[in-house]
């Protein structure tokens, strides 16, 4: 758990110290956005070349292997990250962005497909509440820090990147002392042109309803979700006027809400992956979302509306990740979330997409950003409620 939270955390401190930067540049607004844009998909763009590749290799070998070479290779990166803050070039800045994309790729198959080998089935649910609470715990808190950063250290940059090494190497060390498990599928083959074994793997997926609409729920869970925060960046500095530290308030709200929600989801599941609550989810990001979009809002209200979509979004996503976890064969977990995390990057990047298109093209403010996510939680949400009519009735009735 705190290997992935350190992870998740640099990652996103990284990510968001650099967009903190680029807004310090005295860009346009469209040049601003675009960089923004740039970073995004720079960061994702590793894990739809190579999560696929992940999954084999977290099925392969020990999935503790795989965390302790990955973290092994995440200090080299944050030493190249404060070489690129040292010599204040975006080009390097950028750079290490993508590599800790590409580190997080073959990360995410390890840290989520190790989770069903080392606890029980009736138990899933809660370390799924437990690790999405601490995951987006730490990307806002990583978030928050990148803001930190930016604004503290101004001229002296290249020690936010040897934190963020010394930070890899606390993580090396707690890999080191997670649980030993055994390589899932020792011969398993590896397919060097990826698209086929996207194309094996979504056949098998089709075959079980629950896991294939599990995997678009957690596509379209991450694509909203990175389009609310990147427009939560830009809105908060554009319209609230905050700097880079003011902003820390409305992180930490949104960072407080999805721990609530996640750890309520995974504590009142009851040992059984509780589908009613994810369009409970669904309607709390809708509701919050609309609330956040209301033009000349109050900082007041937007924070508490930030803590309502946490909230929301902690709910949606246990249950879906506890499906995605729980329903594939133990020799295929790995493989099954390297192509959820493929398909999940899909939408980070299209959220990217989305959002020059939103703005550029269709001249949407900021705030009409968040109607529009709010839009396609509520889409989301009734889908659930209509394909499944009585999950939100079985969570108060305890069937299964």
């Amino acid at each position: 758990m705190f290997t992935q939270f350190q992870g998740a955390f640099s990652d996103n401190a990284l990510k968001w110290l650099v967009i903190f930067l680029i807004f310090d540049m005295g860009l346009s607004s469209e040049e601003q956005d675009s960089k923004v844009a740039l970073a995004g998909i720079l960061f994702a763009m590793p894990f739809l070349l190579f999560s696929i590749w992940s999954g084999w290799l977290s099925d392969r070998y020990s999935k503790r292997l795989v965390m302790i070479g990955v973290k092994l290779a995440e200090i080299g990166i944050m030493l190249f990250a404060a070489w690129g803050l040292w010599a204040n070039s975006l080009l390097l800045q950028m750079s290490a962005i993508c590599l800790m994309g590409l580190h997080s790729a073959f990360f995410a198959p390890a840290k989520y497909g190790i989770l069903p080998e080392i606890l029980p089935a009736s138990r899933l649910s809660w370390g799924n509440g437990i690790l999405e609470m601490l995951t987006f715990v730490a990307i806002i808190a990583g978030t928050v820090t990148g803001g930190f950063l930016a604004g503290g250290l101004k001229e002296n940059q290249v020690w936010s990147g040897i934190l963020l090494a010394a930070l890899a190497v606390a993580g090396l060390l707690t890999s080191i002392g997670s649980p030993k498990v055994a390589a899932a599928d020792p011969q398993k083959k590896f397919t060097l042109f990826f698209p086929i074994e996207i194309w094996q793997q979504m056949s098998k997926m089709r075959r079980d309803r629950d896991l294939w609409r599990a995997n678009w729920g957690n596509a379209a869970f991450f694509y909203i979700a990175a389009l609310v925060q990147m427009n939560l960046a830009l809105f908060a500095h554009t319209e609230f006027g905050l700097k880079e530290t003011e902003q820390s308030f409305l992180q930490a709200s949104l960072c407080l809400g999805i721990g609530a929600g996640s750890a309520f989801t995974g504590h009142f599941s009851h040992g059984r992956i509780a589908y009613g609550f994810i369009p409970i989810g669904a309607a709390l990001m809708t509701a919050a979302s609309l609330v956040m979009g209301i033009e000349g809002n109050s900082q007041g209200l937007f924070t508490a509306a930030l803590a309502v979509l946490g909230i929301g979004s902690g709910m949606f996503i246990v249950p879906v990740a506890a499906v995605l976890q729980h329903r594939p064969d133990a020799t295929e977990k790995g493989a099954v979330q390297g192509l959820a995390g493929w398909w999940s990057w899909v939408g980070i990047v299209a959220a990217s997409l989305t959002l020059d298109a939103l703005r550029k093209r269709m001249g949407l403010s900021y705030s009409h950003v968040f109607w529009f996510a709010g839009i396609l939680s509520l889409i989301a949400g009734l889908y659930v409620f209509k394909s499944r009519p009585g999950a939100i009735r079985q969570l108060f009735t305890g069937e299964s």
